[in-house]
């Protein structure tokens, strides 16, 4: 019986067990199904798209998004005034916060849904721009490279 239990249970950033049930406390408050996912990426997808463009575009002249702090100073750019770029490449990565939407890789677009799976596990459910479609998952550790299908979910 405690082998059942152990496969079971939910796995969350903080697991205990209170009063004979597990309590588990998730790394993020918005979780979504697949359906939700795949629906959210008629506004997401093109702005994984943008992502991509912003970025390369920013590479094309020069300016070094990796070393720059935004949030004060001259930065290594040696300008106050921030590319129109990066100004909108921030916003998206606004956007897709407030929506509970992981920005996981500018270069590529990736971004990452949280999800639930059956046996209380919180995974990503992960979009790359281009895909078409969320076709992949991954655990919250596992990464782009741990990638595995959606129906091994």
């Amino acid at each position: 019986m405690c082998s059942v239990l152990q496969s079971t249970r939910p796995v969350g950033i903080l697991e205990r067990r209170l009063h004979g049930r597990w309590q588990v406390e998730f790394a993020h408050q918005k979780h979504f199904s697949v359906n939700e996912a795949q629906a959210a990426l008629a506004t997401v997808g093109p702005l994984a798209d943008e992502i991509v463009q912003l970025k390369g575009a920013l590479d094309r002249k020069g300016y070094d998004i990796g070393r720059h702090e935004y949030f004060g100073g001259r930065g290594p750019n040696g300008d106050r005034i921030y590319p129109p770029e990066l100004e909108r490449l921030v916003s998206i990565a606004h956007r897709l916060e407030d929506q509970g939407i992981l920005l996981k890789g500018i270069d590529e677009g990736l971004i990452d849904f949280p999800h639930v799976r059956g046996n209380g596990e919180e995974v990503y459910l992960c979009y790359r721009s281009g895909e078409g479609a969320i076709g992949f998952w991954h655990s919250r550790t596992g990464g782009f490279a741990a990638r595995r299908p959606l129906d091994e979910l």
